[in-house]
């Protein structure tokens, strides 16, 4: 990752660490404060939101920022690979992935990190850019921190 990529997370998580320890007074607070600040800070990001885990093996859409999302996603794709596998998957080409669920045709690229507690996926943070080759497994390290922010509503 680059110095200038790598600063602007470690920024963005003091942010969100000021904001959300102490102040947030919901999961799902945190979790808009989160989508908001990253979506806001990271120019590249296309969508920012986070799907939540339902019986069923379902994914439920969450808190985000962009565009309309899918409401309900089932059957395949980058978050439910992400949430069966119990590890961050990080898409350079979403044309090029096997069962990708084209929630807003422009997207290109994508990463999805799991939100893991007690062993079992509670949501999925799922970021989409509009252009290809816009996040890497360096990305995963900053998002896994971000996320950890989390920990306390759980």
């Amino acid at each position: 990752m680059d110095r200038r990529r790598a600063d602007r997370y470690d920024r963005i998580y003091e942010q969100l660490r000021g904001l959300i320890e102490g102040g947030s007074p919901s999961l799902v607070a945190a979790m808009a404060t989160i989508c908001a600040v990253l979506h806001a800070k990271m120019p590249h990001h296309s969508w920012t939101g986070f799907y939540l885990a339902s019986d069923g093996g379902a994914l439920h859409v969450g808190p985000y920022q962009g565009a309309v999302a899918c409401q309900v996603l089932a059957g395949g794709g980058v978050c439910l690979r992400a949430a069966e596998e119990r590890r961050a998957v990080v898409v350079p080409d979403v044309d090029a992935f096997p069962g990708h669920i084209a929630c807003d045709p422009r997207s290109k690229s994508e990463i999805a990190v799991p939100v893991i507690k007690e062993g079992e996926v509670v949501a999925v943070l799922d970021i989409d850019a509009a252009e290809s080759d816009r996040f890497t497994d360096d990305d995963v390290p900053s998002l896994v921190q971000i996320l950890r922010l989390l920990d306390p509503f759980f």
